[in-house]
């Protein structure tokens, strides 16, 4: 399918967590020829913001964040919700579950 997975990734404590598991879901996407695109939440302000469309298009979008982000634009959609660093230990099983729209609507 050429669907887009979406991933916010976002940490209140600085920047690192943030990116490392915006990189790890990037790496992992193209590793499994999965398109993806992360909107990043870090201490320096939000980043890539996805748009209404891609989250209209999107299977899934996976949260993994340990602070607020902006929740009520994934009304109705399946939304997996997990810490920051399950986006860098797990990048795998995430994507695959929201490929295969494995998680709960919001």
């Amino acid at each position: 399918s050429n669907a887009k997975i979406l991933a916010v990734t976002a940490c209140p404590t600085g920047i690192a967590h943030t990116f490392m598991a915006a990189d790890a879901l990037k790496e992992k996407a193209k590793e499994l020829g999965v398109e993806i695109k992360v909107e990043t939440n870090g201490s320096s302000g939000i980043k890539h913001k996805l748009t209404a469309q891609e989250i209209e298009d999107a299977p899934a979008i996976i949260v993994a964040a340990d602070k607020q982000v902006e929740m009520e634009r994934f009304k109705g959609k399946r939304v997996l919700q997990v810490p920051v660093t399950a986006g860098i230990r797990r990048p795998q099983e995430l994507i695959e579950k929201a490929m295969n729209q494995d998680a709960p609507i919001y």
